[in-house]
Parts: C-alpha cells; sequence; structure tokens
C-alpha cells in the first residue's frame, strides 16, 4: 500500500517592500511521504519570494511535467517555473524552453555546492534561468517553523527576509546566496 501526502495548512502573510506586494495567502501543502520538513519549507519560501494570486503548487515529486511551484496566465502558458533542490540539466532544459523565466532553490551544503558549480558552467547563456543556491543554515532554520498548520509572515526588502511564526523568526540574507546569474 502505498503512503498518502501529508497534507499541511499554512496562513502566510506576504509583506514584500520591492514588488509592492503585500497579500495574505491561504495555503494547501501537500507534502509527499518521501519529502523532509526542509524542502517543504524551502518550497513555501520561494511561494513567497514570487508570491501572486496565480502562483500555484505543482506535483513536481516523481514527474517530469510539474515544478515545485509554477503560475500560469489565462491561456494556460507558463509564465514562472520553480524548482527546488537539485534538478538534472535534462530538467532544467526543459523548463526554460516551456516558461518565460524558470528559477531553481537549491539547497542541501556541500552537494549543493557541487551541484551549482556543476550547473553554472552548462547554463551561462541561458537566458530566463535563475539559480539561487540557498546556504545550509536557511532550510534547518526554516524546518524549525515546520508544522502541519502554521502561521507565518515573512517581509521582504533588498535581499533580506524575515520569516516569522507566533514563537521564532528567522532572517535570511539572499545577499549572501551564491545564485547564477549572479545579481
Amino acid at each position: 500500500m502505498a503512503l498518502k501526502s501529508t497534507i499541511c495548512k499554512a496562513e502566510l502573510q506576504v509583506s514584500d517592500m520591492g514588488r509592492n506586494y503585500y497579500n495574505d495567502h491561504s495555503l494547501t501543502i501537500a507534502r509527499h511521504p518521501s519529502e523532509t520538513d526542509k524542502r517543504m519549507m524551502v518550497r513555501l519560501l520561494a511561494f513567497a519570494l514570487h508570491a501572486h494570486e496565480a502562483l500555484a503548487f505543482g506535483n513536481d515529486i516523481g514527474t517530469d511535467d510539474e515544478p515545485a511551484l509554477w503560475q500560469k496566465d489565462l491561456t494556460g502558458a507558463i509564465e514562472l517555473w520553480i524548482d527546488v533542490g537539485q534538478p538534472d540539466e535534462k530538467r532544467i532544459r526543459k523548463a526554460c524552453g516551456r516558461a518565460k523565466q524558470v528559477y531553481v532553490y537549491s539547497y542541501g551544503g556541500h552537494s549543493a555546492d557541487l551541484w551549482f558549480d556543476q550547473i553554472r558552467k552548462s547554463f551561462e547563456l541561458t537566458a530566463n534561468l535563475v539559480v539561487i543556491n540557498l546556504p545550509a543554515a536557511v532550510p534547518q532554520a526554516l524546518e524549525q517553523l515546520a508544522g502541519r498548520s502554521m502561521g507565518l509572515q515573512c517581509t521582504i526588502q533588498e535581499g533580506q527576509i524575515y520569516v516569522s511564526s507566533a514563537t521564532d523568526t528567522v532572517h535570511i540574507d539572499l545577499s549572501a546566496a551564491a545564485s547564477f546569474p549572479v545579481k
């Protein structure tokens, strides 16, 4: 018998000063049995960084057809494709061909650093791809905020991100994250 996904609920308040985006989102997150709290929280962080009414969670585990998050326009064309982790080169190329803009949020310490260095060389001239390699401490800190029911506030300003719950706050300096193309 296959294990079922764990359903997590998040009430997420996003205040993104750079985009002048201020909105509340009631999110239902299906956490695959093989997905860790770290990965789920990186998906939630990616949602907050790109928050939009049309942004939705995809079914990325076990399929090449959907990303972790995506945003489609009214015609069904993919405007934004967001992957989390260390996708293979073929998957990234396919995403770049299908979407107007592609983001990859990698994490995982040394293995992510090695993956990031390898992928950077392969995609130097790809105009619609941004890869952000999060420092190892970020997913570990976000994991402490994970739960089946979460109330989170995310404030974003000039590369500084604060993700807060009722009991804790995580500060993320995205300007310290390795990114490609270099911003």
